[in-house]
């Protein structure tokens, strides 16, 4: 996780509100998983290490984490999304989820396949996790936020425990 992975007071409650709701339906949801769906949309990146890779990863890694992006291309966007399905649509209902955001301020591309990413998620339009470090990685010629990176802030939100998180996180990246 990065530099914002100690929060406490409103930034911690906010974040619980959230993620918390999901993560409930995560541990029941996340013990197997299925065929991911299939694709309906053009191919989003080539593997290129090019501008275009990098606006397209910003663009992906945003959309992601943004509520207005139907659940169904949320899970497309996130790395064996399906398995993690619950949680995207868990995460509908949530007040504050509806007004969450990602900003992404950096991307590096460490190979041609996966990326760094800088990244902050805002709620409301206010920073409430700044300078986050994340990993985007390009499967089936998208590129999606990394499950681990994913898994982390369900950890984050359950206090930096890895315990009682789902099975699938305990095998990410």
């Amino acid at each position: 996780m990065g530099k914002g992975a100690g929060l406490t007071g409103r930034r911690k409650f906010t974040w619980v509100v959230v993620v918390g709701p999901a993560l409930g339906v995560v541990l029941a949801a996340c013990g197997s998983s299925g065929p991911a769906p299939k694709s309906s949309r053009s191919p989003s990146a080539t593997a290129s290490p090019s501008g275009s890779a990098i606006a397209q990863v910003t663009a992906d890694w945003q959309a992601f984490f943004d509520a207005k992006t139907p659940v169904a291309r949320r899970v497309e966007l996130l790395q064996n999304g399906q398995v993690f399905a619950a949680v995207i649509k868990a995460q509908v209902g949530s007040p504050l989820a509806s007004s969450a955001t990602a900003k992404v301020t950096k991307v590096t591309l460490v190979s041609p396949e996966q990326a760094k990413v800088t990244y902050s998620i805002l709620v409301g339009g206010t920073p409430e996790l700044k300078n986050q470090t994340g990993a985007a990685v390009l499967q089936d010629r998208t590129w999606k936020v990394g499950d681990a990176s994913f898994c982390g802030l369900l950890a984050l939100e359950n206090g930096g425990k890895a315990s009682g998180l789902p099975a699938a996180c305990r095998s990410a990246g």
